[in-house]
């Protein structure tokens, strides 16, 4: 089945809470403690709005169905801080059936285009543990362990990664 990638909207975001739902907790059960993902998994599903009206958020739609979905900010994740020249890629996500399809390359892809029409000339992102690989075959480098914040009491072990464009 065709996909096509489009910008998202506020009207998408029950559509991409539930990508994340059917992808996240499936694809991260292999890489992390259960009691940890009991805590993050409600906190990581939850869509940011500000990001999916942003312009630079997208989806892939198959059959009118959202089976993708993911952007960039020039902000860091979390905060205001911008640094010129950088961006970040932002909850990618593909829905478990739609995986190994190249969804999640065609969507880095884009945001990729857009990022470097609009200036950029790093991406970075904060990789789960078991996206390191999917990053990594994108051409990103892994720069550091981290522990992302998800809230006072969960923090999400990841890879901060960095990949110029």
């Amino acid at each position: 089945m065709r996909t096509r990638i489009r910008a998202a909207g506020p009207a998408d975001l029950a559509a991409v809470e539930r990508v994340f739902a059917a992808s996240y907790p499936a694809l991260m059960a292999g890489a992390y403690d259960g009691a940890l993902l009991a805590r993050a998994l409600p906190l990581m599903i939850r869509a940011q709005p500000g990001l999916l009206g942003s312009g630079t958020y997208h989806v892939a739609e198959a059959g009118g169905e959202i089976v993708g979905c993911g952007g960039w900010s020039h902000e860091k994740p979390g905060t205001a801080e911008r640094e010129p020249g950088v961006a970040h890629i932002r909850h990618l996500a593909v829905s478990r059936d739609w995986i190994g399809g190249g969804i999640g390359r065609a969507i880095y892809a884009r945001c990729e285009r857009q990022a470097r029409a609009q200036g950029v000339r790093v991406l970075e992102c904060y990789a789960s543990l078991n996206a390191e690989p999917f990053y990594r075959a994108l051409g990103f480098s892994r720069l550091a362990a981290i522990e992302v914040r998800m809230g006072p009491d969960v923090a999400l072990p990841s890879i901060h990664m960095r990949r110029p464009i």
